[in-house]
């Protein structure tokens, strides 16, 4: 995977703030030109097998979108004057924070060092990496990383484009950050990380939640796609699969739990996933009966994001739809498998249950698990009753 580089020009509003030293600037004095705002690039390092920007389709079973932890960052108050954003490849998402509006994107790239040995070798690709950046004339790179990622080979890529400050955390030692804070509890939550990285800097944070504005036509690919399937109430979405095994709770019995609350619910249950899932979620449609609605592969991912932010209830494992369901407060039933702590990754804002059996091996942080998974040995009956008591306790009160 690539690191997602988003290069924002911006200004610190905190009085705290380090001092960006600007390419070839000068104390302003009264009278005199003002100077151009300090060009911040902000480098998030996607955990290893966690996409950065969705799928191809509806982006629903990669593990971080544009929602994902290093977009709270992006909430803190920095005064954005342009935005660059070249990452992992990725349809279109919706649109970013406030601190990111105005903004365009480079070509898709990818990053050797977070690829799992899947890239060819082709020194050119990292030049032109290297390139882009240096491209940017950057002030000043902020390294986004997670509990158990380094900053160091971003911040070399950094280093070697020319850009003067490198800030990140960082157990090891090195030259390649000229701001090596110390690292954070390996339990923090990933937005709380990435927020409290901004604080040490200065920057004051005025509202610590996810944030998704999603463009009028995705609601209106939407709305138009429900009703064409004559969906015009509430309905459910059933996010089936995770990108890993690891993290999918079995579909059978998922299916059968999606059912039974569709159906005692009264309500309509809309499918989503990503396209290359679509054979594998053909199989589960007969078990979802009537009510069952199949757009597996059929939207992008601000459509995907679209739906969620419409449903009653979200269905979902850890992947992507559990942090766009956070980022638009949908309340959500999450299978949550023992993969990763889930005080680093759970919901903060939308109502939610999370559901796993406690067992020795959690956090395993594997993609295939080796002894049954027996960390989501969950009875169907089980998530029936925690999605209806779930649907209870947000129901509209007449």
């Amino acid at each position: 995977m690539s690191p997602c580089l988003h290069a924002t020009t911006c200004s610190p509003t905190s009085p705290r703030s380090p001092s960006i030293p600007g390419r070839g600037s000068a104390a302003t004095t009264r009278g005199s030109p003002r100077r151009a705002p300090p060009r911040l690039s902000i480098a998030r390092v996607p955990s290893t097998g966690r996409a950065c920007g969705g799928s191809s389709s509806s982006g629903s079973t990669t593990s971080a979108t544009s929602s994902s932890p290093a977009r709270p960052c992006a909430r803190s108050r920095l005064i954005s004057r342009t935005s660059t954003s070249p990452c992992s490849p990725a349809p279109a998402a919706p649109r970013r924070p406030p601190c990111c509006r105005g903004s365009t994107t480079f070509e898709p790239c990818r990053a050797l060092w977070q690829d799992l040995g899947r890239l060819a070798f082709d020194p050119a690709r990292e030049r032109e990496l290297i390139a882009t950046l240096r491209r940017g004339e950057y002030d000043l790179a902020l390294i986004l990383t997670s509990f158990s990622q380094t900053p160091h080979p971003a911040a070399l890529a950094c280093a070697l484009a020319g850009i003067p400050m490198r800030v990140g955390e960082s157990r090891e030692r090195g030259r390649a950050l000229t701001l090596a804070l110390p690292h954070a509890d390996d339990g923090l939550h990933q937005c709380e990380r990435n927020l409290q990285l901004v604080e040490r800097l200065g920057v004051p944070v005025v509202d610590r939640r996810l944030e998704i504005r999603l463009p009028r036509p995705a609601w209106s690919a939407a709305q138009a796609r429900l009703a064409a399937h004559g969906v015009a109430g509430d309905y459910l979405v059933w996010n089936p699969f995770a990108s890993c095994a690891a993290r999918t709770y079995d579909p059978l019995r998922h299916a059968l739990a999606a059912r039974a609350l569709a159906e005692y619910a009264d309500l309509r249950l809309v499918v989503c996933g990503a396209a290359r899932d679509r054979e594998r979620a053909r199989e589960l449609l007969p078990l979802l009966g009537p009510r069952g609605l199949d757009l597996v592969g059929e939207t992008d991912l601000p459509e995907f994001a679209a739906l969620l932010a419409g449903a009653r209830l979200v269905l979902t494992n850890n992947t992507a739809a559990l942090h766009l369901a956070d980022a638009l407060a949908v309340p959500q039933l999450v299978t949550y498998a023992g993969t990763d702590r889930d005080s680093q990754w759970r919901p903060r804002t939308s109502p939610h249950r999370l559901l796993r059996r406690p067992t020795a091996c959690t956090p395993c942080y594997r993609f295939a698990c080796p002894t049954g998974h027996e960390c989501l040995a969950l009875a169907p009956a089980e998530v029936l009753a925690a999605g209806l008591s779930l649907l209870a306790e947000t129901a509209v009160r007449t």
